[in-house]
């Protein structure tokens, strides 16, 4: 399996990026790694890690960068020839089976956008981001491609969601639930009122209603649907939150006496483990689902972790043939028949 890697994207390139795909080439030997960017910079630090004659990495060279600050639309007209550009047009020609980008997420749905297509059904992808809960994970989407959704989106995000779900953590038949101001069918903005209606004809996908904010760590849920801008609110929150929570046990137990610092090392095994389970970075970057190949979004600050978490849960959608079971419940679910609906 050969997975084409943006070595330009995000805050840390092509350092990070690289490291990262040289960790993933080691932890799976049934991968092989395309670095897509300026191959001189990607050269050097792979010399400098002594992977330059490693044969299952290999650099495909991109003579173009999309930039953080850039609009998306705009610079993918400009430079056809930028890393993340080139690496989903691998994945279009079959030469790849799953991109992975880090940096601009703009830039990256609508290079995927343009350069994979839709699946057919699909209206407009979705970013699916997995929110620890004490049973496990819900899934949460959309957390970021589309800012203004229409009911017709929020539905075949539900489907795709679902498929998510119980293709990479084992949800039997995941439960899906609209994020709402309140419980109540009647609560809401129009077009959450008319996306209720719209997922109470599901046949397959078992809609529980509405679920409020606080229902998403809870795991009231398995699948929770957004648009992508309440959806994005509520992760960034989130991230913020747990940062903020972690220094202030930390202020606190400094600023406290002896007893609480040797209390704080008798529970320091249960805190790493929390703070494993809340971190951000475990996740390795989110799915972009809807399009027609595989497509991880990482953060823009992304390290080496985190790439290599992204190649291994790409590696398993591809594996999972994440496309196909999405296609099929489209088809099943007759969900392209809502294309009339606003």
């Amino acid at each position: 399996m050969k997975i084409a890697v943006d070595a330009m994207g995000g805050d840390f390139a092509p350092l990070e990026i690289v490291k990262g795909s040289i960790e993933a080439v080691k932890a799976f030997p049934h991968m092989e790694i395309v670095l897509v960017g300026d191959e001189a910079q990607i050269h050097k630090v792979l010399s400098e890690h002594g992977e330059a004659d490693n044969p299952r990495i290999s650099i495909h060279h991109a003579s173009e960068v999309i930039e953080m600050n850039e609009h998306p639309g705009i610079a993918l007209r400009k430079k056809k020839d930028a890393s993340i550009v080139v690496a989903t047009r691998l994945v279009r020609e079959k030469q790849c089976q799953a991109v992975i980008a880090p940096g601009s997420t703009g830039a990256a749905v609508a290079a995927a956008l343009f350069g994979l297509g839709r699946i057919k059904g699909i209206d407009r992808p979705t970013i699916a981001t997995p929110i620890p809960t004490p049973e496990g994970v819900t899934v949460m989407l959309d957390s970021g491609a589309n800012s203004n959704s229409k009911p017709k989106h929020l539905v075949q995000g539900a489907i795709m969601g679902y498929n998510y779900a119980r293709l990479m953590f084992g949800k039997e038949n995941p439960t899906v639930g609209l994020l709402n101001i309140g419980e109540e069918s009647t609560k809401g903005n129009d077009v959450v009122l008319a996306t209720y209606k719209l997922l109470e004809q599901l046949k397959t996908i078992p809609f529980k209603g509405n679920v409020e904010g606080r229902d998403i760590p809870k795991g009231t849920v398995d699948v929770v649907v957004c648009d992508g801008f309440v959806g994005n609110v509520v992760l960034k929150f989130a991230e913020g939150l747990v940062g903020v929570v972690t220094q202030l046990l930390k202020e606190g137990i400094k600023e406290s006496g002896l007893f609480a610092k040797l209390g704080a090392l008798l529970v320091y095994p249960v805190f790493k483990k929390l703070k494993k389970r809340l971190d951000h970075t475990e996740n390795g970057g989110a799915p972009l689902l809807g399009v027609n190949g595989v497509f991880m979004i990482c953060h823009g600050s992304s390290r080496s972790k985190e790439i290599l978490t992204a190649i291994k849960i790409a590696g398993e959608l591809v594996e999972r043939k994440i496309i196909e079971n999405i296609q099929h419940s489209i088809e099943e679910e007759g969900a392209i028949t809502y294309d009339d609906v606003d």
